[in-house]
């Protein structure tokens, strides 16, 4: 254990980190750069004459489960989260892919785009926050539990949800699906939550099991979706990706095309909001 660089690492990231980032209001008395040391103490659930003893390289060696809970509480990259194991002498934690915390970085880009359908998701098509708009265009997708979460385990197990598209996209949206969580699976291994989602729907599903067994491949990038709205009807947009691979996450952003009657479509959701007959 290196006392004096984890005491600096956590002192710099903790100057780093405005209050915005992890929710926390600015508050009119605030003239230090940073947050506080009690403020980051909160946030990691530890008590604050521990997280100092810390920083003032004093106290017994912190465990995996508090260095876990500082990591989640200074909302560091996997990166700096390892480092920060490394500097306290433990090994690095495994790497998972089905994570609900969003970072700061992408988390703060998401916090502009609240006059746009945006979603933040994880690789597993589990939504994890909608911008209102995105509400209003695709339903709640952030309110299910369980396998549920999946977008692709709803398509193949819950035939209510097909209706946002047209019938005739239906194969190559069950393709598409299927194609993603065949990449996932690749990349991730048998044990990992994809694997468990995929035996799972080969169970459940007949469909799914006889496409995952053809080894479809993803296809374009940025394809143009046909969505149909209970509303507006139908609309044809586009889901532009921001990847934050580090925590296996993306920003979705939904444009159509200006000058086409989807864009008007959408231009007049922005002002109707989120309510959904």
């Amino acid at each position: 254990m290196d006392r004096s660089e984890l005491a600096n690492f956590l002192r710099a990231r903790r100057a780093a980190l405005q209050p915005e980032d992890v929710g926390l209001p600015r508050g009119p008395r605030r003239r230090t750069a940073g947050l506080r040391r009690e403020e980051i103490a909160a946030l990691s659930g530890v008590s604050s004459d521990y997280y100092s003893r810390i920083e003032q390289q004093r106290g017994p060696l912190p465990s995996e489960q508090i260095l876990a809970a500082i990591a989640h509480g200074m909302h560091l990259t996997l990166e700096e989260r390892d480092h920060l194991f490394r500097l306290a002498g433990h090994g690095t934690p495994q790497r998972i892919v089905r994570g609900d915390h969003i970072n700061a970085g992408l988390m703060r880009i998401f916090d502009r785009l609240q006059d746009t359908p945006a979603q933040v998701e994880n690789v597993l098509g589990e939504t994890l926050k909608q911008t209102p708009l995105a509400v209003a265009l695709l339903g709640d997708e952030s309110a299910y539990i369980g396998f549920d979460r999946s977008r692709v385990f709803r398509w193949f197990t819950n035939p209510a949800v097909h209706e946002l598209f047209p019938e005739e996209d239906h194969e190559h949206h069950a393709r598409m699906l299927t194609a993603q969580l065949s990449a996932v699976h690749a990349r991730t291994g048998r044990n990992s939550p994809a694997g468990i989602l995929v035996e799972t729907l080969r169970k459940r599903s007949r469909e799914f099991a006889d496409l995952w067994d053809e080894h479809p491949v993803v296809g374009p990038y940025c394809e143009p979706k046909r969505l149909l709205h209970p509303q507006f009807g139908e609309l044809e947009v586009y889901g532009q990706t921001l990847l934050d691979p580090d925590q296996f996450q993306m920003l979705m952003i939904f444009t159509a095309v200006p000058g086409t009657e989807s864009h008007e479509k959408l231009e007049l959701l922005s002002v109707i909001g989120a309510q959904r007959p």
